[in-house]
């Protein structure tokens, strides 16, 4: 009788938990810690889906690449071995072209200028050409406006960025941005770069200030200048098929908590920018808030315009430059 009623007890507890799993489980990549916004976007993200599925989606994130960098986090998701990968723009550069447009220097005016490209009929083109890629181009989140970092001297005006070795992104006009600037640019992934950064391979890196703080660069970083010199978004992308063998509402859904993550995102790196730069001076960095960027702009904006027009037309840099 005893071991008939844990047998029953069994049964009940397999049935109950075959019940509530879900039908459909999604891997979540992306490169950053958990203490990140980045992070806290694909928290939302998957709180969404699942009360909107009543648990039918669930997404599993899997942060600080622990599937692989940012280029093998994107070829998993153009292959199928991973979902959905959150990675900066730039890391589409090879195979979509005018996501480089989206991280161009001083492309965009504003925070709320680059939402409206972003969010409009701009950004979703944009977001459409990963589709011949075996992609699902699904919102963009954000990783802020990009700043100087260096262990040399602090930064205030183009000279003082002459001939530091720079860790760029693999984005070729960021690369020949810091050229025009005077500096030593190479590509590397981020989860090299602390140690790149500590044993002197680079003096220099940038990345939005939430991104200093959240990877400890300001343990191997002495100066800061919110330089704001580039806006940085996140394009989050879904595996195509996978993305196509879902229900036509679930679909939306995932669409749509995407976008809504990204809003999220935004108005709490917005709310936590003081704070950011508060810890990174306690951390012990010296930090110049303000800084003329006029003169960094004139070094490199039409030279960069220029490449980037001899190669994919003017047509997007236009209709961004048009957009209120």
């Amino acid at each position: 009788m005893k071991i008939s009623k844990i047998l029953i007890a069994c049964m009940i507890a397999t049935i109950g938990s075959t019940a509530f799993a879900a039908k459909y489980n999604l891997k979540l990549g992306h490169a950053v810690t958990t203490t990140d916004g980045q992070h806290a976007a694909a928290l939302k993200m998957a709180e969404l889906v699942k009360e909107r599925t009543k648990g039918e989606v669930e997404i599993t994130i899997f942060p600080a690449n622990q599937l692989g960098n940012d280029a093998a986090m994107i070829n998993g998701v153009r292959g199928g071995t991973i979902d959905i990968v959150s990675s900066g723009a730039s890391s589409f550069n090879g195979i979509v072209s005018n996501t480089a447009a989206m991280e161009l220097p001083f492309v965009f005016r504003s925070a709320q200028h680059a939402y409206n490209v972003l969010d409009g009929s701009i950004g979703t083109g944009i977001l459409n050409e990963l589709s011949p890629h075996g992609m699902k181009g699904l919102a963009y989140w954000e990783n802020g406006w990009r700043a100087f970092t260096n262990n040399k001297r602090p930064v205030r005006t183009p000279e003082d960025l002459k001939g530091l070795k720079i860790r760029s992104t693999p984005n070729p006009y960021h690369i020949q941005a810091f050229k025009l600037l005077g500096m030593n640019p190479s590509p590397m992934p981020i989860a090299e770069l602390y140690t790149a950064l500590e044993t002197g391979t680079f003096d220099a890196q940038e990345h939005p200030i939430n991104v200093t703080l959240s990877s400890k660069f300001y343990e191997v970083q002495k100066y800061l200048t919110v330089s704001n010199h580039i806006y940085s978004p996140i394009i989050l992308a879904m595996n195509k098929a996978k993305f196509d063998s879902l229900p036509a509402n679930y679909q939306a859904i995932i669409v749509e908590a995407a976008r809504e993550a990204a809003k999220y995102q935004r108005q709490l790196n917005a709310s936590n920018a003081g704070k950011v730069v508060a810890e990174l001076k306690k951390s012990g960095m010296q930090v110049i808030e303000t800084v003329d960027m006029a003169p960094f702009q004139k070094i490199v904006s039409g030279e960069i315009a220029k490449t980037f027009g001899e190669k994919n037309g003017m047509a997007l840099l236009k209709a961004i430059e048009d957009t209120k």
